[in-house]
Parts: C-alpha cells; sequence; structure tokens
C-alpha cells in the first residue's frame, strides 16, 4: 500500500521548483509501491507547443497527445488546461535493472530499493522495429561517433559512413551499448522524435535524461524490453488500470490520424483475477481505458476496507 511520505512531498516541492524555473521535471521517483507520481495539469501559456508542454514535464509527444486529444500540436489554445499524464503504474516484469515498454514509449531504471528513473524515449519506427527480450549493457561511449550501418545507407545513400562526434551526430552526447548488435539506448541531436516511433531500432532519449542515466547505469546492467500495452496496481482500495497505445496507434496519433479501436480480450480476465471476487468492478470504466488508450491511471474496481476489529 501507498501512503504519504517526506521523501515524496520532497520531491513535489523540488519537482514544482524545477518547473517554474523552465527546467525538466525530475525524472527520479521514490518507490514504494506499483504506481510513480501523480497527474498533473498545466495552463498553455504564450508561444508553448505540445512538444515544449513535453519536454517540461519530461513526456514524450504521444504521451502528452494521447492524453489531450484534439488539442493542436504547434498551437494549443493559450489558456487553456493540459492534462499532464505523470502517473505511471510500473511493469509487472522484474523490477531490476531498465525496463523498457514500447507500448508505453517510456524506459524504467530501477537505481535502487528506494528509487526509481523514467524517461520518455523514441523507438524504431516501422520496419526498423526494437526488439524486446533481455540484453545487458555492454559498453558505454561519451561523445561517441556513430559508424553508420550498411542497411541504413541502402536506405539514405547520402548518409556518410562514418560520422564524428558533435552537434550533426545522432547519437548525442552520450551512447550505451547492448548485448545486441546494432542496437544502443543514446541520445539524440533531434529531440522531436522522442515519445514516438522514429529511430532505427534504437532507444533515444532527450539529451538532459540520457546525461542522467548515463551517470547512473553501469556497465553490465540489466535490460529487459518489453511491448505489453496495459498495467494494473492497487492504489489503497482503489485498483487502476493504465492502458497505453498499440505501436500502430502511436504513429496514427502522432501523424494526426483517427486511432484505430482495438480492443484487448485478456485485461477483462486479468482485472477479474486481480481485483478478486469481493471488488466492485465497473466494466464500462474497463472498456473506456481500453478503447481510448489515454495513457491515464484510471479508477475501474474497489474493495471494502477491512472491519477493524474492536
Amino acid at each position: 500500500m501507498m501512503r504519504p511520505s517526506f521523501t515524496f512531498c520532497c520531491f513535489i516541492v523540488i519537482s514544482s521548483f524545477l518547473l517554474s524555473a523552465g527546467m525538466a521535471q525530475a525524472a527520479a521517483y521514490p518507490w514504494e509501491g506499483d504506481i510513480l507520481g501523480e497527474v498533473a495539469h498545466y495552463t498553455v501559456a504564450k508561444n508553448d507547443t505540445l512538444y515544449s508542454v513535453a519536454r517540461k514535464f519530461d513526456l514524450g509527444i504521444v504521451e502528452i497527445m494521447a492524453a489531450n486529444p484534439g488539442v493542436d500540436t504547434w498551437l494549443p489554445k493559450e489558456g487553456s488546461v493540459l492534462i499532464i499524464p505523470t502517473a505511471y503504474i510500473l511493469p509487472t516484469i522484474g523490477h531490476e535493472g531498465i525496463v523498457v515498454d514500447l507500448s508505453g514509449l517510456r524506459l524504467f531504471y530501477f537505481l535502487d530499493k528506494w528509487t526509481v528513473m523514467t524517461f520518455p524515449i523514441g523507438i524504431g519506427m516501422d520496419g526498423w522495429l526494437t526488439p524486446t527480450g533481455a540484453t545487458t549493457i555492454v559498453l558505454k561511449r561519451v561523445h561517441p561517433s556513430w559508424t553508420v550501418p550498411e542497411a541504413i545507407r541502402k536506405v539514405k545513400p547520402n548518409l556518410p559512413a562514418y560520422v564524428p562526434a558533435g552537434p550533426d551526430n545522432p547519437l548525442g552526447d552520450y551512447a550505451m551499448n547492448l548485448g545486441w548488435n546494432g542496437f544502443l539506448i543514446h541520445g539524440t541531436n533531434r529531440p522531436f522524435g522522442i515519445g514516438r516511433r522514429s529511430s532505427h531500432g534504437c532507444m533515444r532519449l532527450y539529451p538532459e535524461d540520457i546525461a542522467a542515466l548515463f551517470a547512473d547505469v553501469p556497465k553490465g546492467t540489466p535490460v529487459t524490453i518489453i511491448d505489453f500495452p496495459y498495467r494494473l496496481a492497487w492504489k489503497n482500495d482503489t485498483l487502476l488500470l493504465q492502458i497505453t497505445s498499440s505501436q500502430k496507434q502511436e504513429d496514427e496519433i502522432s501523424k494526426h490520424k483517427p486511432m484505430s479501436q482495438d480492443d484487448i480480450p485478456q485485461v477483462y480476465g486479468d482485472v477479474l483475477q486481480i481485483a478478486g471476487p469481493s471488488a466492485k468492478i465497473d466494466w464500462n470504466a474497463v472498456h473506456a481505458a481500453v478503447m481510448q488508450r489515454t495513457g491515464i491511471p484510471v479508477a475501474i474496481a474497489t474493495r471494502e476496507m477491512a472491519v477493524q476489529k474492536k
């Protein structure tokens, strides 16, 4: 059960200070349960875009678009209020090292038994999918150079065979090679690609995020990559369900196309199993979450609080 703590309150205060200073929200959360952070709200200011607001709150572009459907990406109405989806249910897979969820376009790093770091990522586009499975960090490089793979040069023949470190290098200032040949976790010189399918299979982070992650991740850290669109967790006596868009839907959202309506039949059985026979389940809320895919954790069941013995 998650309970408010001094550490959590300090995190909120620090985050608020960083936001008022125009910096990105801190990415480290106290690990006190399966739910991190809270949903917030932001009033659009002059010259804001969804890209600039997303980066301010350390979100990817698809995350903020999914939570605010119909809002103009480049010209959100000044004075309007955006939903900031900075609440996350942890992936159900083992909580060790780095866990990447392609469906959520998000990386989680279990720094220690008290702290989880999480960052939005760009992943492989159609035809260049980021693989799933287990591997490790085998090499860390500062100011990396890039030897362009032949497969990429066939598609983009104007690219040079070798790109030195510097502002034109798409790897950014930091890169971590995985045990899979050709796949990396790295920075970028094109931050607009964060939070959508934009790479040739690697995982990209904002420059400020890769700097923070690189500093804390040692060589040999396990990396697990999954593609699973929903998560469930209890918060006190309320069961929350978070459903993110599929990779196909991520493309639709980022390209301003109507999102396809895809059911996830296994959700209903998992809800029933985790809720238990005594819980009151709102099946309409479950179905709405599946269809809307906002990425925002929603309450879908409640259980009676245990009667205290006198």
